[in-house]
């Protein structure tokens, strides 16, 4: 469905935040299969949580995005500021991955900060998107248009979804008091 409203142009012929609604009603899909579903419940807990931070590494959109600005076809704003934080996210969530232990406290520390931090970023992103879509719609018409209208339809609702998904398997391994701590 992603891939049809790219092809048909759909989200350059509604109101600017709309894609931001759409976006948020994705991620709210997700959260009520995954509460809904106990088999979706249970491949999410045990999915290795590298795999989550993998995901993460669609981020380096961010690239895309400075390119875009270079040709001046996305503000500064968004393409830089939102750009590097999507980069930085990806080698994070890459050197996270392959680095940091997946048990123990200091590796629930580290897994819990990347966390915050990339879901902070994504809704830095999300935000600074509408709000230049609604000051100057045409500013933000890249996004509207394939590849780019596959992040408020697809990729950014699943993203979105990790970084939950992420706080949740944490706190069940809080929780448990396990003493590996394992998540």
């Amino acid at each position: 469905m992603a891939l049809l409203v790219g092809v048909f142009g759909f989200l350059g012929s509604i109101p600017p935040t709309f894609p931001q609604i759409i976006l948020f009603s994705l991620v709210l899909v997700l959260l009520i299969i995954f509460w809904k579903s106990e088999s979706f419940r249970e491949i999410c807990f045990d999915l290795d949580i590298r795999v989550l931070l993998l995901i993460h590494l669609t981020r380096f959109v961010g690239i895309y995005f400075l390119i875009l600005y270079s040709k001046r076809e996305l503000p500064y704003a968004f393409a830089v500021h939102g750009g590097l934080g999507d980069i930085t996210v990806a080698v994070t969530a890459l050197l996270v991955s392959i680095f940091s232990p997946r048990t123990g406290g200091l590796g629930f520390v580290i897994y819990f900060a990347w966390n915050i931090l990339g879901l902070i970023d994504i809704l830095y992103v999300v935000k600074t998107a509408a709000r230049l879509a609604i000051a100057d719609p045409q500013s933000m018409m890249a996004l509207a248009e394939l590849p780019l209208s596959l992040l408020p339809t697809f990729l950014v609702p699943i993203i979105i979804f990790s970084h939950i998904l992420i706080f949740f398997r944490l706190n069940y391994s809080y929780r448990k008091r396990d003493p590996l701590m394992r998540f």
